[in-house]
């Protein structure tokens, strides 16, 4: 039985921001990066530890989780699987910022907006309040609208991080109204007695709850980027710099499918939903067909390998919709089908994250940003340009790299829920991302050209290194990750 804080994962991240801020107050001439990057990754693996030992232990698989603060925070299986991928993805991020930002200043600043922003991912995984939810999606929300436009002197930086923030303060708006409206109908905003006001037939307010699940639908959209509220994402990734573009593709959209799968599935839970009329499992259907066919196919008329990647992301959101699409009245093969997205998305922010650092470390060299520009860079650099060969084949969804086996768990998962054709729109666009994905293969190998590759980044290095294992070791461990997955996804239908 594990003894320590239930928060202890939540805790570290938020503690070692804390942390950063103190050593950068106390030291502010410091020109030691080490040590903030040093504080960041500690306090981030140290999140990842405590999510992987309150796992093991079972804590909210076989179990139910453990509730705080009257039922408004939860920590169970599926709040420590996601808290695990955020540390993962935030020690990367400030792995590969120890040599990006080298010559920026502010270093405190910028490793402590990135822990504060894990802290409120983390709590959007636990929240099982509609009231917690909207505070931990702010929390996460305002250090991510800084670290976009973190390169004040860099118009593209400060331009994309206006246009988030705001497009983000307008789905706020959205979420929080809708949120209104559902109170207004239930009650309450514990997910529990929300459910329990579904199961109860509403007394007549059906129509005003279903106008709100409708605006909570689409402020969780904007927070992963899917349709109608990706039109985001290509400009702030484009313009952020690529760590953070990065932290955003990856454990930003997590985050928005984390709270989206637990309100849905606890809230509004699907037979009573659809029994007083509210087929938000409809909704989600439409939105993931939509939303992986407009990220392919602008994805393929991309010059820009930063934009590509930004409408590829939007893609990936529309496959792990199929998380919410392929859900049944029937609970027996809900835990699986949503277990194998929640499984996609620890892959994907691996082999996501690791894409985008490597655009971070072609930034750093001066290469352009286009196809073109990348080529050549195979022969210069060999190791760096196998990384992100493998990244890209392995968000293609190709043999034998881990999003194959993510996609395959997710596509058959749908199918056996009796949804064969989401998982057949899934497979043509898997098959349309080849094209584009394999411009960039083409550009590092097969194309000539010649740069100038002064100085080599160690941190950068070392962070494409433990994105690669992360992608390629988890082909012998999908196994005990996809059923860690449906195990925390199962209970939450219990």
């Amino acid at each position: 039985m594990v003894t320590a804080p239930p928060l202890s994962p939540t805790f570290a991240l938020a503690l070692t921001a804390l942390a950063v801020l103190a050593s950068d107050s106390i030291w502010p001439d410091s020109t030691n990066r080490s040590v903030l990057a040093g504080i960041t990754i500690a306090g981030s693996l140290a999140a990842v530890g405590f999510a992987g030992w309150f796992l093991t232990a079972g804590t909210g698989l076989a179990e139910e989780g453990v509730t705080l603060l009257a039922g408004a925070i939860v920590v169970d299986g599926m709040s420590l699987f996601f808290t695990a991928l955020f540390g993962s993805v935030t020690a990367l991020v400030a792995l590969a910022s120890y040599d990006y930002f080298a010559d920026h200043d502010r270093q405190g600043e910028l490793y402590a907006l990135v822990l504060l922003a894990a802290t409120g991912m983390s709590l959007m995984a636990s929240a099982n309040s509609l009231a917690t939810a909207f505070i931990a999606l702010e929390l996460a929300s305002l250090p991510s609208y800084a670290l976009v436009a973190f390169l004040k002197s860099d118009e593209g930086s400060t331009e994309a991080g206006l246009k988030y923030f705001l497009i983000g303060a307008l789905s706020s708006a959205v979420f929080v109204f809708g949120v209104s409206l559902v109170y207004g109908a239930t009650g309450s905003l514990l997910l529990s007695d929300i459910a329990t006001a579904f199961a109860g037939g509403l007394s007549g307010r059906v129509g005003v709850a279903g106008v709100g699940v409708l605006m909570i639908a689409g402020g969780f959209a904007f927070k992963t980027a899917s349709v109608p509220f990706h039109f985001w994402a290509p400009e702030a990734y484009e313009g952020a710099p690529a760590p953070i573009s990065a932290f955003l593709s990856s454990a930003s959209k997590a985050a928005g499918f984390a709270v989206a799968f637990r309100v849905f599935v606890v809230g509004f839970p699907v037979g009573a939903a659809q029994g007083i009329g509210i087929d938000w499992v409809l909704l989600f259907q439409i939105l993931a067909v939509v939303t992986m066919t407009l990220g392919n196919f602008a994805a393929a008329t991309q010059e820009n390998v930063k934009r590509m990647l930004a409408y590829s992301s939007i893609g990936h959101a529309g496959y792990v919709l199929i998380g919410l699409a392929a859900l049944t009245s029937d609970v027996g093969t809900n835990g699986q089908v949503m277990g194998a997205a929640m499984s996609h998305l620890l892959v994907y922010g691996f082999m996501n994250t690791g894409a985008f650092l490597f655009i971070a470390m072609a930034e750093r060299w001066g290469v352009g940003r286009t196809f073109d520009d990348y080529g050549g860079l195979g022969a210069q650099k060999p190791f760096a340009a196998v990384a992100m060969s493998a990244f890209v084949f392995s968000l293609a969804g190709l043999p034998p790299f881990g999003g194959f086996f993510s996609k395959y768990f997710l596509f058959a998962s749908a199918i056996d829920a009796g949804f064969w054709w989401l998982a057949a729109v899934g497979a043509i666009n898997s098959a349309l991302s080849l094209f584009y994905y394999s411009r960039v293969v083409k550009a590092l190998w097969f194309e000539e050209g010649t740069h100038d590759l002064a100085g080599t980044p160690v941190g950068l290095y070392l962070a494409i290194s433990v994105a690669l294992v992360g992608t390629v070791v988890l082909l012998p461990g999908f196994g005990p990750v996809i059923e860690t997955a449906q195990q925390a996804a199962a209970a939450l239908f219990a």
